[in-house]
């Protein structure tokens, strides 16, 4: 009677065991960890990317492309890139909708925008610095949002090809204003100079929840080792059980 006992315990912990591998791992929102590079083929070229948010969230966006530095992935990235502007939008497409803070400022930044608190928020270092003329510029954007659950559209361009969205926290069928005249340049005007950069861009969109110290999960790899490890341990004992050489067997 008690070897029954022990088996169907055993069969409760295998059958409960195999239901807990069929379960997700993790039924709470995956943080963002994402870092973009590329090239804008010309200053009136866009980078723009989506990303949906399962639960609220505290998003920090941060630029490397212009100044350099080493982003959220670890590469190193050089300094030469374009001068950039960094927008965020609720939704996808062109009814995307420019986001705002409390104030009703939209979540734009750009050094050359003048929408506090976004413009211009020091961010040299962790990004680096650019001589132009007698003076070291930041050029790199830096944005940290407090976001609800839901999809989000982040855009990156010259700082001088601007979605009129900005303007009036409207919309992206607005198109945009191009002030490049066709060439990527960035000036300091105190020096009264100018510098043609590349058309290399970099940006980090980055979780609170990365930062934070979690404990591991158990993986559904590991949680299925465990269902069938107890499961095999339920046939060895039922066959342990069955032989008559089980008990007081000489080696």
């Amino acid at each position: 009677m008690k070897q029954t006992h022990i088996s169907g315990v055993f069969l409760k912990c295998g059958f409960l065991l195999s239901v807990v591998c069929m379960l997700p791992a993790s039924a709470g929102a995956l943080p963002i960890d994402s870092s973009y590079t590329g090239t804008l083929s010309t200053p009136a070229d866009v980078f723009e990317t989506t990303f949906t948010l399962t639960a609220s969230d505290t998003i920090t966006i941060q630029t490397w492309g212009f100044g350099g530095g080493t982003n959220a992935g670890g590469q190193v990235i050089a300094a030469g890139g374009f001068d950039p502007m960094i927008a965020l939008f609720s939704g996808t497409g062109p009814s995307a909708t420019m986001l705002t803070d409390g104030l009703g400022n939209p979540l734009a930044d750009a050094d050359n925008l003048g929408n506090a608190p976004w413009s211009y928020v020091g961010n040299c270092p962790p990004a680096g610095t650019v001589a132009i003329g007698a003076n070291n510029d930041c050029g790199d954007d830096f944005m940290q949002a407090a976001l609800a659950s839901g999809t989000y559209t982040l855009l990156l361009t010259d700082a001088g090809y601007l979605p009129n969205a900005i303007f009036d926290n409207g919309t992206l069928s607005e198109g945009f204003t191009d002030f490049t005249d066709g060439v990527f340049q960035t000036c300091d005007a105190e020096s009264d100079a100018c510098i043609i950069p590349n058309g290399n861009y970099a940006v980090d969109v980055v979780s609170a929840e990365v930062n934070q110290a979690t404990t591991p999960e158990p993986s559904p790899l590991s949680l299925l080792a465990a269902g069938l490890l107890g499961l095999a341990g339920l046939r060895t004992i039922n066959r342990r059980r069955r032989s008559p050489h089980s008990k007081g067997a000489s080696a």
